[in-house]
C-alpha cells in the first residue's frame, strides 16, 4: 500500500485536519499522480456537512485534480511517467450499461465511483479525493493535460469547467445564440468564459451588482443586476439558453419567463431545498427545464483540448493546506473570485 498524507473531515461537525492513509499500489492498468493541485468545489463543502445525506466519514474532499505521473502500471498504454494529468468527479464505472457504452459514465446505470465520499466496486473500500499529495487511478478514468496553461487554473476545469461545457455542448449553443448565466461565482464565471468561446451573446444575471466589472472582464455581452428588477420584463421570451449555476434558494420562474418559445433552463447548481414550479411558466411557451451533470470521460477531454485551445483557465486563489478551513467559510460567504485551489505540495 502506498501511504498519502492529506486533509480530512472527521465528522459532519469537524473541521478538515492532516490525516494520513493508504491507496493501493499501483496495478496493471493505473498511474500514480504526485499531486500539485487541487481546487475546492461548493459540493466539497456539501458532502463534508453532509448537506445532501450519505456523506461518509472519514472523508477526503476533492475533484479538480491535476498533477505528474510518477508511475504507471504494466498495461498502461496513455501515460508515461513526467505526464501531466488530471482527475475529475469519478474513478470508474460499471462499464457495461448503456449510458457507460455511449461514453456517459456520468449517467452510469451501474456503479458509478466518485472520486471521495463513495466505495470502489468491491462495494466496501472508501474513495479518498484530491486534498492529498498523491492519488492511484486508473488510466481510463485519467484526463491529459496541456502544458499550454497553468495548472493551478486548469484544475478547476475537472469540475466547473465541465459542468458548464456540457450543457452548453448538449444544446448546441453557437454563435449568435443568446445565452443567459444566473449567478457569477465558480460556475457561472467557466460558463460565461466558455459560452463566449463559442460564439454566444451572453448575459450575466446576479444579484450583485459589483460584479458587473467581472463580469464583462470575462467577456460577458451584458450583465443585468436582478436585486431591484423585474427581470422578466426586462428580457421576456428572450434567452435560447439559461445556465442557473446558484446553489442558493431562489424562484425559478421568475426566470423561465425569460426563455423564449422552445429554449431551455438548466439547472447546474444544487439549492439544499426545492422549489416550487408553476406549469404556466413551462407551458405557455413550451419552454424546457432540465438539469445537467458532469460530463464523461470523453467529452471531458474534449473541454480540456478547447480550453487549451482556446487558452481559457479558471479565475483562481491559490492556497496552503492549512487555509482549507478558512477557504470553506468565505467560499460561504462569496468571498472568492473565482475559485480556491490547494497547493498540494503544501500537505
Amino acid at each position: 500500500m502506498i501511504q498519502v498524507k492529506g486533509y480530512a473531515a472527521q465528522s459532519v461537525s469537524s473541521v478538515l485536519t492532516p490525516f494520513s492513509f493508504q491507496r493501493r499500489e499501483v496495478g496493471p492498468k493505473d498511474i500514480l499522480i504526485d499531486l500539485e493541485y487541487c481546487g475546492i468545489c461548493h459540493s466539497d463543502i456539501h458532502q463534508a456537512r453532509n448537506d445532501w445525506g450519505e456523506s461518509i466519514f472519514p472523508m477526503v474532499p476533492g475533484h479538480e485534480i491535476v498533477g505528474r505521473v510518477t508511475k504507471v502500471g504494466a498495461e498502461v498504454s496513455q501515460f508515461k511517467v513526467g505526464d501531466v494529468a488530471g482527475v475529475g468527479c469519478f474513478v470508474d464505472s460499471c462499464r457495461t450499461c448503456p449510458n457507460c457504452k455511449e461514453n456517459e459514465e456520468q449517467y452510469c446505470e451501474g456503479h458509478r465511483v466518485g472520486t471521495y465520499n463513495s466505495v470502489e466496486k468491491d462495494g466496501k473500500t472508501p474513495t479518498y479525493g484530491g486534498y492529498s499529495n498523491q492519488i492511484v487511478v486508473d488510466e481510463d478514468y485519467s484526463l491529459k493535460i496541456s502544458s499550454k496553461l497553468s495548472l493551478d487554473k486548469i484544475a478547476p476545469l475537472l469540475c466547473a469547467g465541465i459542468t458548464t461545457y456540457s450543457p452548453l455542448r448538449h444544446w448546441k449553443v453557437g454563435k449568435g445564440d443568446r445565452v443567459g448565466v444566473l449567478g457569477l461565482g465558480g460556475l457561472g464565471h467557466m460558463a460565461v468564459k466558455l459560452a463566449v468561446a463559442m460564439g454566444a451573446e451572453v448575459t450575466v444575471l446576479s444579484h450583485s451588482p459589483q460584479k458587473e466589472k467581472d463580469a464583462r472582464r470575462l467577456g460577458a455581452n451584458h450583465f443585468i443586476s436582478t436585486e431591484n428588477i423585474e427581470i422578466s420584463h426586462v428580457f421576456s421570451n428572450h434567452f435560447d439558453l439559461i445556465l442557473d449555476t446558484v446553489s442558493a434558494p431562489h424562484d425559478l420562474n421568475r426566470y423561465l419567463k425569460t426563455v423564449k418559445k422552445d429554449g431551455t433552463m438548466v439547472l447546474l447548481g444544487a439549492p439544499p431545498e426545492s422549489t416550487q414550479i408553476s406549469a404556466f411558466s413551462l407551458i405557455l411557451k413550451r419552454r424546457n427545464l432540465a438539469g445537467s451533470l458532469i460530463g464523461g470521460i470523453k467529452e471531458t477531454q474534449e473541454m480540456l483540448d478547447f480550453c487549451a485551445e482556446k487558452n481559457i483557465g479558471s479565475d483562481v486563489e491559490v492556497i496552503s493546506a492549512k487555509d482549507i478551513n478558512t477557504a470553506y467559510e468565505r467560499t460561504l460567504k462569496g468571498d472568492v473570485r473565482y475559485r480556491f485551489v490547494i497547493d498540494c505540495k503544501t500537505f
